[in-house]
């Protein structure tokens, strides 16, 4: 064992496989990540990962609209940031706000017919890449054990956080 290692518990890693385990798990992250971006924008635009997780998100939910508080937090934005987003995604046009009738609190971001045409062009583009540096090198069991194992660590995060845990992506809890 090396110096300042703990002993692993019974059946559990030691210090050193813990910590490695973690990190390879951000560099793995860290490292795909840019790929499954890389021409996302069928524009031939910048489409920086926020902007497509927004339009996929909407793309994904009914009515291609969710509240603006609720999209903020599920892609890791504050309100502040995710507004200065919205704001650029209006003036593009591919989205548009939309107050809730029964609730004045509450406004929604709806994808336009311009965010729903990009926002599909965009997923067929993320799937194949998904397909070719995800699916690929894991197979396709590998990738069903993975996402069973990431919705396990994001629900006990939110458990330990005393928060819902937030909805996948994919659309499956």
């Amino acid at each position: 064992m090396r110096e300042g290692a703990e002993a692993a518990p019974a059946g559990g890693l030691d210090d050193d496989e813990l910590i490695t385990a973690w990190g390879l798990l951000h560099e793995a992250m860290t490292a795909t990540e840019p790929l499954l971006l890389r021409g996302i924008d069928p524009g031939g635009g910048d489409m920086a990962g926020p902007w497509f997780e927004v339009l996929i998100r909407l793309q994904r939910s009914p009515g291609h609209r969710l509240p603006m508080s609720r999209l903020a937090r599920e892609v890791s934005l504050s309100s502040g940031g995710f507004t200065k987003l919205a704001d650029r995604l209006e003036r593009k046009g591919l989205l548009v706000r939309q107050s809730c009738p029964s609730d004045r609190r509450v406004v929604y971001a709806v994808l336009s017919p311009e965010g729903l045409e990009l926002a599909g062009q965009a997923r067929e583009r993320h799937v194949a890449l998904l397909r070719e540096h995800v699916q690929a090198p894991l197979g396709p069991d590998g990738l069903r054990r993975f996402a069973e194992l990431a919705r396990t660590l994001r629900d006990s995060a939110a458990e330990a956080a005393d928060t819902p845990p937030r909805p996948a992506v994919s659309g499956r809890a």
